[in-house]
């Protein structure tokens, strides 16, 4: 077990990521001991264990890693230590990641379908769409590179046969960015029931995606127009 200052940064950050493991399985995302969160730590990360659940993770299980996945306290990572290392390695903006097997972005990765732009909301991942990565065995490099190629600009993407797995600027944004995509990902199924949904175009996607960059800074104007 690990013992900090309750007053360190280190300590804080275990006792946000602890509870945002937590969280998931509230809200439904993750189950049991699946999915997997994470948090840079200086330079290199802290990581749910092996194991952990919503009901046994407690702050100080977490596990210090070096980036090429290195112990620096006790405890056994994750068995995904790779992908998340990996992303990090590759995508300096990402400060926090989350894994999940939410059930719509399995029932789309077990298809190996990726989420077009059926919906204006996917540019908030990115791009004008996402991306699912081909299938490798979990906790292998294969499936780290594979990742992480799948988020090259992009916060988020399906994993063929697994789940999801996204980043953010920390870990609540993190876990935001896991909400959104399993609630478009449950939208882009419930649409597909009807027939195949009308598709933004890119000229459409590029204008939601510059109007997201102002997007909470609008002021509205000093005098509104004539009716």
């Amino acid at each position: 077990m690990t013992t900090l200052d309750s007053s360190s940064p280190e300590a804080d950050l275990r006792q946000r990521l602890a509870g945002a493991y937590r969280q998931l399985a509230r809200l439904g995302l993750n189950s049991g001991s699946a999915g997997n969160v994470s948090c840079r730590l200086g330079d290199g990360a802290l990581i749910t264990p092996t194991g952990a659940s919503a009901e046994t993770i407690d702050a100080s299980s977490l596990v210090s890693i070096a980036l090429d996945g290195t112990a620096r306290g006790p405890g056994i990572p994750s068995s995904e230590w790779t992908m998340h290392t990996e992303i990090y390695r590759r995508c300096p903006q990402a400060q926090a990641i989350v894994h999940t097997h939410s059930d719509a972005c399995v029932a789309l990765a077990c298809q190996r379908r990726g989420i077009p732009a059926f919906h204006y909301m996917i540019a908030t991942f990115g791009g004008d769409d996402v991306r699912c990565a081909p299938y490798a065995t979990f906790g292998t490099d294969e499936l780290a590179r594979a990742a992480a190629a799948a988020l090259e600009d992009r916060s988020a993407c399906l994993l063929a046969n697994h789940g999801m797995i996204g980043w953010g600027a920390d870990i609540d944004a993190a876990i935001a960015t896991a909400t959104r995509l399993e609630t478009l990902a449950r939208q882009y199924w419930m649409s597909l029931q009807v027939g195949p949904p009308v598709l933004l175009g890119s000229d459409e996607m590029r204008i939601v995606r510059e109007r997201y960059r102002a997007y909470g800074s609008a002021r509205l104007p000093t005098r509104l127009p004539d009716r």
